[in-house]
């Protein structure tokens, strides 16, 4: 077999997951050169409620985005809510992410902090980020101070009222479509008053129960994401490209990660008395007052419907609902103090959860087994779909959930000490799995197999390896980068794991250059030797 056509069979194993965002990220930059190139010179139209057409631009291209001011909020609300926050922002609990945009590493201006379902985590810009627990019944969460569990109970408590409040926010809307087709609904609850004779208020409330039940779904907020954006120490804010809408925190895009037609709510925070006013040059922007914190949107690449821009007074909330964050996008316009912000959304977490990835633990482990008196481990199958599970499952536990927590350093541990637990037994899981590599390889050496059966293993197991050699890596170079170097020391990322050839206590090496030379050199000798 010829070299090429090994690169040909491994080319799988080399399409590394932060390729794939490489490539998504091309598409977007596509789009907004193209869009920029069309556009030319000239400044896209928008609104402010400050115009006469905006609340009918709201109502015709905007219809679900849905604003709640800081007045129709409780005041214990507000109270607790923003006591937590600038409590966390006391405690030094907000960092700044280290994510990758077109493959290359760049530090977040806005300092975040994640809140949620104990064992969730939430993906955005190949960055995983992991829950600091809200108080959850039957799961104990030490806190690094009772103040910051206080802190986190009080955002538990404003996640409990923005999904009440969306949910009545739905199916008010669900009210109104079915009272324009003749039924009757109560508008604060969408109750049907009862016909026990009518049929279709029967098949109406089943309907209706189907639609509560999918709605809360989409309004059960498992994280937020808190934000922390201070125009004095954001060293450089971008210019809003298309609308001439001022300076800009945070730019376009859509939220990542989230279950589909999930709404995302946010909370409010900016006040006098956080920090000093930023560079009054500023003040030189049209159309909305620059000192004064707003959110743009705009439907995604349309440059026929003006933009919206809506300010932000301390304390109010806005909903983008159902679809708005898959048709619009949307980019935070700086004011002139500091702001905070909590970000509730559904995180799409089929894939994102301890309880997810200790079960692939469980399913690669139940390959391996020990001889009861000697305690000598071997593999059950050696047959391919289990060899392939098994290396995937690997990979996925290394670099999806060991490197990523690892990359972010110690920061969690400002907070809670919570995963270190769960990542103890991870990193243990993932050195059996290591152990059942190297034992493969003994297999492949070893074994009584033909040249064939040898070969179509090489095949399985090889992309695997080489994906893992590709990303540590990447990961390594990253952990060393000058903007890692940059992080305060508590913060700045681990490469974890890692080991040097030659450790006792590691079954493989760190560097798995010669082994995938072995293996391909394999592939091209009949009489090839593989060692671990």
């Amino acid at each position: 077999m010829c070299m090429v056509s090994v690169f040909m069979l491994t080319a799988i194993g080399q399409e590394s997951r932060m390729k794939r965002f490489g490539k998504c990220d091309r598409a977007k930059e596509s789009k907004k050169q193209k869009l920029l190139k069309e556009i030319e010179d000239r400044k896209l139209p928008y609104l402010t409620p400050k115009d006469v057409q905006f609340e009918q631009l709201s109502k015709a291209k905007y219809a679900k985005l849905y604003i709640r001011r800081a007045s129709c909020v409780p005041q214990e609300i507000h109270q607790k809510v923003q006591q937590g926050l600038t409590t966390l922002q006391d405690c030094r609990c907000f960092a700044q992410d280290l994510v990758q945009i077109k493959e290359k590493d760049v530090l977040t201006p806005v300092y975040r902090l994640l809140v949620g379902d104990p064992g969730s985590t939430y993906c955005y810009l190949n960055t995983r980020l992991f829950t600091i627990p809200w108080p959850s019944r039957g799961v104990e969460v030490k806190y690094s101070s009772d103040e910051i569990g206080e802190a986190c109970k009080a955002i538990k408590d404003l996640n409990e009222y923005l999904h009440v409040e969306a949910m009545k926010v739905l199916l008010d809307d669900c009210s109104a479509d079915v009272e324009e087709i003749g039924f009757v609904a109560k508008a604060a609850t969408s109750t049907l008053i009862k016909d026990s004779g009518s049929m279709k208020d029967g098949t109406y409330q089943s309907k209706q129960s189907s639609t509560s039940a999918v709605l809360k779904d989409r309004t059960s907020f498992n994280v937020t994401l808190l934000n922390y954006m201070d125009p004095s120490r954001m060293k450089y804010l971008k210019e809003e490209p298309y609308f001439g809408m001022g300076k800009m925190a945070v730019s376009w895009h859509h939220d990542e990660n989230l279950v589909e037609r999930s709404t995302v709510a946010v909370y409010n925070y900016s006040c006098d008395d956080l920090g000093p006013a930023a560079d009054e040059s500023n003040t030189s922007t049209k159309g909305r007052d620059p000192a004064v914190w707003h959110v743009g949107l705009k439907i995604a690449w349309d440059i026929a419907t003006p933009g919206l821009a809506f300010p932000l007074d301390p304390g109010d909330c806005y909903f983008m609902l159902d679809d708005l964050n898959m048709t619009h996008q949307h980019c935070v316009l700086s004011g002139m103090q500091p702001r905070f912000s909590s970000t509730h959304r559904v995180a799409e977490c089929s894939s994102g959860t301890l309880d997810y990835i200790f079960q692939r633990c469980d399913v690669a482990m139940k390959n391996l087994q020990k001889d009861p008196m000697l305690g000598i481990p071997s593999l059950i199958s050696l047959e391919l779909d289990s060899v392939k599970q098994t290396e995937e499952i690997h990979n996925e536990v290394e670099f999806e959930w060991l490197r990523q927590f690892w990359f972010q350093g110690k920061r969690s541990a400002k907070v809670s000490d919570w995963w270190f637990e769960p990542m103890a037994l991870l990193e243990k899981s993932w050195r059996e799995m290591e152990q059942m590599t190297k034992l493969l390889l003994c297999e492949i050496n070893e074994a009584e197999w033909s040249s064939e059966r040898k070969h179509q293993v090489i095949r399985c197991l090889l992309p695997y390896l080489e994906e893992r050699q590709e990303l540590r890596k990447n990961w390594m170079a990253r952990c060393q980068s000058r903007l890692a170097n940059s992080l305060p020391v508590d913060e700045q990322p681990e490469c974890r794991p890692h080991w040097y050839n030659g450790d006792s206590d590691m079954p493989l090496p760190f560097d798995m250059e010669e082994i995938i030379s072995l293996l391909s050199n394999q592939l091209l000798s009949e009489d090839g030797d593989v060692r671990s």
